[in-house]
């Protein structure tokens, strides 16, 4: 992480506030968090597809037969079933 002066990168008004609740220490100001629409969907959609295997499971399909299925192996579906369960 690298310091850089505020006068720099900060309108005068935007610093003069700021100094009243933080005058002369040094700021961390975070970035702003990236909102990655692809990353989102792809979250939704293994989302979608454990709640699929695991409604499929309570149904009475075998681990086996959806792991042939959704090309996972057993090991995965066990893991998927786990979490939804605590959901």
């Amino acid at each position: 992480m690298s310091y850089i002066n505020a006068k720099s990168v900060l309108p005068k008004e935007m610093i003069k506030e700021i100094q009243k609740y933080v005058n002369g220490i040094n700021l961390y100001i975070p970035k702003v968090p990236e909102t990655n629409n692809a990353c989102s969907s792809y979250k939704l959609e293994l989302h979608r597809r454990n709640q699929e295997i695991y409604e499929l499971f309570l149904q009475g399909e075998k681990v086996s037969k959806l792991a042939a299925e959704y090309y996972l192996s057993d090991k995965s579906i066990y893991r998927i079933l786990g979490k939804m369960k605590k959901k």
